[in-house]
């Protein structure tokens, strides 16, 4: 790890994990992607890790893709897609505490999550209509999941962010928090989550996880489809499906 990737022990049996580019709202540029894949490559080989909480240095969660590093033709944003679909498979808890926006690939990292705390500052959006771009990391799939096809619909098609009020209303995020108090609260469910027989707490959240996303799969291909079809056209897409 290195300070672009802050990974320390929060308590026993738990790994946080804060992403640290503040001056680029923590978007994943390639070096964060490398850290983050090392990252959760040791939290599920490390049986020392029972549950892990993800979060962002303030002001942000994350933004996203840094464009500096993967607005290029031949920019490998298939790699931040396939870092994003590892974390709903990573076998453990992962809890995601969201200070500040979640934006786009932020968000489809935090929806990977298995839940989300959010502080009074967080801000959630989809904007990759509005840089002409159609994920295939997921958001058409687990965004519906987590709030409903009709909310899902209003904040994929006006890329309009959310605060963080709406985002409890509308079952985005769990629990709703003051600044100060968000990473305290995630470390005390955390706490709670390592406390109990981690083989038992994997096969709870592989039965929940099966459970609600039967049919993940087929709506995941339905977003691959379109995705194809749009990049048929010679529309503008992120290319062997990718988040913004």
């Amino acid at each position: 790890m290195n300070d672009i990737l802050l990974a320390e022990e929060a308590g026993e049996g738990i790994l946080l994990l804060t992403m640290n580019r503040p001056a680029q709202r923590n978007a994943i540029d390639l070096a964060l992607l490398d850290a983050m894949n090392d990252a959760f490559d040791a939290f599920t080989r490390d049986d020392r890790w029972r549950v892990g909480v993800l979060t962002g240095a303030p002001p942000a969660f994350c933004a996203g893709l840094d464009l500096k590093t993967f607005s290029a033709p031949d920019a490998p944003r298939h790699s931040v897609t396939a870092l994003i679909q590892r974390v709903p498979h990573l076998g453990k808890p992962m809890i995601a505490a969201v200070g500040g926006a979640a934006y786009t690939g932020g968000l489809e990292l935090a929806l990977g999550c298995d839940f989300i705390l959010a502080s009074e500052n967080a801000r959630f959006a989809d904007t990759h209509a509005k840089i002409g771009a159609l994920s295939g990391s997921g958001m058409g799939a687990r965004l519906p999941r987590a709030v409903g096809a009709r909310f899902a619909r209003q904040m994929i098609l006006s890329c309009q962010p959310i605060d963080a009020a709406t985002a409890l209303r509308v079952g985005l995020v769990n629990e709703l928090l003051r600044a100060e108090e968000l990473l305290p609260r995630a470390m005390e469910i955390a706490a709670a989550i390592a406390a109990h027989d981690p083989g038992l707490i994997r096969m709870s959240k592989s039965v929940v996880d099966r459970g609600t996303e039967g049919t993940l799969a087929d709506a995941l291909a339905i977003e691959t489809e379109t995705l194809q079809q749009r990049k048929a056209m010679g529309a503008m897409t992120w290319g062997n499906g990718t988040p913004a």
